[in-house]
């Protein structure tokens, strides 16, 4: 279900997705949520909308942060979890051991007697199956083994059971342990709204699953809003849409039970209630939909670059704010603050990923633009203690790394919580950490762990603040002059540094060409070419020494840049550069207000 480029290659979900399937004369409405803690909010709300949930367990991994999270509000609504253990064909699953965390967690949870005595379903979403008797699949597996070891290939009878198998026994399994919709298609029509959308030509739509009564195109309704106050807006029905397959319908009527598309209400938003004209709002209006608080902030800026223009659309302010509050009408845990900068605005998300998320889908829009490092929103409580974010981290790391993650950890502010082993022969280890601690750890993060490490976290509340953190351990190599880099240059720099730009690469003043190997920054030129004489050849240093620059992707720039950088992104190149490009004005500014560790310049 995931139709989106971004979510192909990220392998994650980032808006929910709605399927319908007819099977056996059943129609089946299916959601899919993200799974990212940053999107929880669209769980919390499409949560509301269905009458049970699939929790997708990994066979190897057993249950994750995210996993805990969808079920600890899944129970709290009643709803009765089908547990599906994924993965179960890989060489190391272990799905019984899976099975009893997850049977563990729902005990944690609370879960009550009736949610306890779960269904529980094993497959493998790469093959395409799902059975209830896995050892009975086995079984099967084996006999067709031991079939083609004799020669005969794959039995018609095997194989035409293999297929039929599929995923019958998923629907039949919800067909049978998920009770139908209670509605009543004779009362007048009232719905919440969970989700939002937004067309061109017909402005906002809202979704929501109809609980009572019909609606026709053209009908008349309220749209009944209770964020602040109780408020009465007449409407009419202009389009409704419903999911057939994977694809949006455009129908006349509907009735209570299906999951609509609607348009026609203005400025509908998330928790109204939409409601025939007959019915009392006072009466009938729902308690409002929670939205999540934003707990990161960056400012999106205008690209001053010298190279604006080149890749993309050089975006002015303006457009910049356009295309932000076309993302804000659907986006509800957005939040677009003008605070009068005529080069940009402050955007708030639920984390890092959520606005790496939309960088990349305006940087694959045409737009250029440069964004900030991340920084996280704090509050203060009754008694006036500052509080900030905090998340619990769940880390897989073979036995010898452990020591270094619990080390890095600790001068991140974490705590660690638990350690216990897993069937893989790792170490799972669990934190509560700051969000302004986790902000640039997971590229050192990998480097620490050889690659071999898994980290997942989520956002769990608002805890004390827990002291300053120290800076980045080392500074950052920055151009001083225009033109494009040199091999004679880089060699000798990358004996002091990490380089980001290969030869022929262009840079300019300003432009971060590389990680410096201390601390504090350091000038240099990139630029700079060998003299060359009569008596030298010019084909000497074609086979010099370089090695293979780190390649700067959005995310791993979001989380390296330091206060006084930025990320410069475009839809060919994402750049890391400093605030203010001239090197004598940002002299002048370190004069006027000295912090941090002197600059160093080299030729």
């Amino acid at each position: 279900m995931d139709n989106d480029a971004l979510e192909r290659e990220r392998g994650i979900t980032i808006r929910a997705k709605h399927c319908t399937v007819e099977w056996d004369g059943y129609l089946i409405n299916i959601i899919d949520t993200p799974g990212h803690a940053d999107f929880s909010g669209e769980v919390e709300r499409v949560l509301g909308v269905v009458d049970s949930v699939l929790l997708l367990v990994d066979a190897n991994e057993g249950p994750m942060p995210q996993t805990r999270y969808v079920l600890m509000r899944a129970l709290r609504l009643g709803l009765r979890p089908i547990v599906v253990v994924n993965k179960a064909d890989r060489p190391n699953a272990d799905p019984s051991g899976a099975l009893d965390k997850t049977f563990d967690l729902f005990v944690e949870l609370g879960a009550d007697n009736e949610q306890l005595d779960f269904p529980v379903l094993y497959g493998s979403g790469l093959e395409g199956w799902i059975v209830k008797d896995l050892d009975e699949y086995r079984r099967e597996e084996h006999e067709r083994e031991e079939h083609l070891r004799d020669g005969g290939g794959l039995s018609p009878a095997l194989r035409a059971e293999l297929a039929a198998a599929g995923m019958a026994d998923l629907f039949a399994t919800i067909i049978a342990e998920v009770p139908p919709p209670r509605v009543d298609r004779a009362a007048l029509f009232l719905m919440q709204v969970s989700t939002l959308a937004w067309s061109d030509y017909v402005g906002r739509i809202g979704c929501g699953r109809v609980l009572q009564g019909r609606l026709s195109v053209g009908d008349e309704l309220q749209r009944i809003m209770t964020r602040r106050a109780v408020a009465v807006e007449a409407a009419r029905v202009t389009h409704l849409w419903v999911t057939r397959g994977l694809e949006n319908r455009e129908v006349d009527e509907v009735a209570a039970g299906d999951i609509v598309w609607l348009a026609g209400p203005g400025d509908v938003a998330i928790g109204d209630t939409l409601a025939a004209p007959e019915l009392d709002p006072a009466a009938v209006a729902l308690p409002p939909l929670e939205i999540e608080e934003p707990t990161v902030s960056m400012f999106f800026l205008v690209n001053d670059g010298p190279f604006a223009g080149q890749d993309g659309k050089a975006a002015t302010l303006r457009q910049i704010k356009d295309r932000l509050a076309r993302e804000a009408r659907v986006n509800v845990a957005l939040r677009v603050e003008d605070l009068g900068r005529p080069d940009g605005v402050k955007v708030s998300g639920r984390g890092e990923l959520h606005l790496a998320i939309l960088i990349e889908e305006m940087r694959r829009e045409g737009f250029e633009l440069c964004v900030s490092r991340p920084e996280v929103i704090t509050r203060d409580d009754a008694d006036g203690t500052l509080l900030e974010p905090m998340e619990q981290l769940i880390i897989d790391v073979p036995d010898e790394y452990q020591g270094t993650v619990i080390q890095e950890l600790s001068l991140r502010k974490g705590e660690l919580v638990a350690v216990e082993g897993t069937p893989a022969g790792l170490v799972r280890l669990e934190f509560t950490v700051p969000t302004r601690g986790l902000i640039g750890y997971r590229s050192g993060f990998l480097t620490e762990t050889r690659g071999l490490g898994i980290m997942s976290s989520r956002f769990t509340g608002y805890g004390p603040w827990r002291g300053e953190l120290r800076g980045r351990e080392r500074g950052s190599l920055v151009s001083q002059a225009d033109g494009e880099a040199a091999t004679y240059a880089l060699e000798n720099l990358q004996q002091r540094a990490t380089l980001f730009v290969r030869p022929m690469d262009r840079v300019y003043e300003g432009m971060i060409v590389g990680e410096n190997a201390r601390r504090g920054d350091m000038l240099c030129n990139p630029t700079k070419r060998k003299q060359l004489g009569n008596y030298r050849s010019s084909t000497k240093d074609i086979d010099a020494g370089l090695k293979a620059p780190r390649p700067l992707t959005l995310d791993s720039a979001l989380e390296w840049i330091a206060d006084d950088e930025l990320v410069e992104v475009t839809p060919d190149t994402v750049r890391v550069r400093k605030h203010i490009l001239s090197t004598e004005q940002r002299k002048k500014r370190e004069k006027r207000a000295p912090a941090g560790e002197p600059s160093v310049s080299c030729a």
